[in-house]
């Protein structure tokens, strides 16, 4: 059976390509206390993914929360080869972005259709933040 395919067009927020498996919840996401940097598995209680690892997927959120601390510990994941390979997001937001940056993890957000809506877990992206597109391939 073939790959239905779809593109998903938003904006650049951190430059970069990469392609993985998707991982997606429709919650915010906080990795300051939320995610295991040791491991990228989310330890939030009662979080729609406690229990998933995010470690080598592109995650697909509404949005970060929590502390400044977020930040470096999205750098602290890159650094041990535990982090997500890019965002996608509904709503950047500076946590995120800024541990995003300083990681070289790719993001592409304010998608022309809802990610958490449109993307399911396994689903194979392409993302490509440079041109801002996200390319799905439903499994």
């Amino acid at each position: 059976m073939a790959q239905v395919k779809r593109v998903l067009t938003g904006r650049k927020i951190v430059k970069g390509k990469t392609s993985g498996e998707a991982v997606v919840t429709r919650e915010a996401i906080s990795f300051n206390g939320g995610v295991d940097n040791m491991t990228g598995i989310v330890t939030e209680p009662g979080h729609e993914l406690e229990g998933v690892n995010i470690a080598g997927k592109v995650l697909v959120f509404l949005t970060g929360k929590g502390s400044t601390g977020g930040s470096y510990k999205i750098y602290d994941m890159v650094s041990r080869g535990t982090a997500p390979l890019a965002f996608v997001q509904v709503t950047p937001e500076p946590i995120t972005t800024i541990g995003a940056i300083i990681g070289a993890i790719p993001v592409v957000a304010s998608l022309d259709e809802d990610p958490t809506q449109t993307i399911v877990n396994g689903d194979w992206l392409d993302v490509d933040a440079e041109a801002g597109t996200v390319v799905v391939s439903h499994k």
